[in-house]
């Protein structure tokens, strides 16, 4: 007999997590057997119950999602997070599988794609897109290209310069990143002296070119 899969989606919205179940509920070994809608409750749903599998959003209202990842694979380490985003490959992918994700999928991928890359996640292993994996031979073919890039930002910085390069306010940037404008701005500062941006039309010219923004 099969094993079932369980599965704990975290998504800040209603529609995607009843999409995903529907999708899921299709399947003869996979259910979705727990929702959250916040990094917090997706952690101690965590810590209060068995799943063998967790579908981790990047943007959640509480929480950045690579330190709820970070967060689940210290409490624990024996269940795979697939991060299931709406950011293209080339913003987070990478990120979140440094960060311990066994795999990045686009909310975009068809239903069917997600059906294998959780089964083969759940199986131990890892599951990356095309560009991802693209991405992976470059900084193996080119290990010291990515070091004067926006990879020497921190996870927050280079969120920082995704939003604000993407047209969003300071306000609305610390809406999304669910801290204070002040903080924010130091994280912005922080970016543009490390990557040595005279001003936010040079970050905003660095992230269109370096594709990192829709």
């Amino acid at each position: 007999m099969t094993k079932t899969i369980n599965v704990l989606v975290v998504d800040d919205h209603s529609l995607i997590r009843k999409g995903l179940k529907q999708i899921l509920d299709d399947t003869s070994d996979i259910r979705v057997t727990g929702e959250a809608e916040t990094g917090q409750e997706a952690i101690r749903m965590a810590r209060e119950h068995k799943y063998d599998i967790a579908l981790l959003d990047i943007t959640l209202p509480d929480k950045y999602g690579i330190d709820v990842l970070r967060q689940l694979r210290l409490q624990r380490p024996d269940m795979p997070v697939l991060i299931l985003s709406m950011h293209p490959d080339e913003q987070y992918a990478m990120r979140s599988i440094k960060a311990g994700a066994s795999g990045y999928m686009n909310k975009q991928s068809a239903p069917s794609q997600l059906v294998t890359a959780i089964r083969q996640v759940a199986g131990g292993k890892k599951y990356i897109s095309g560009v991802l994996a693209e991405q992976l031979v470059n900084e193996l073919s080119e290990p010291g290209k990515q070091d004067v890039s926006h990879q020497i930002l921190s996870n927050r910085e280079y969120q920082t310069l995704c939003l604000m390069a993407s047209g969003k306010s300071l306000s609305e940037m610390a809406d999304v990143m669910s801290l204070s404008a002040k903080t924010v701005s130091v994280y912005r500062a922080r970016m543009l002296e490390k990557m040595g941006f005279r001003n936010n039309a040079d970050a905003i010219r660095y992230a269109v070119n370096n594709h990192l923004i829709d």
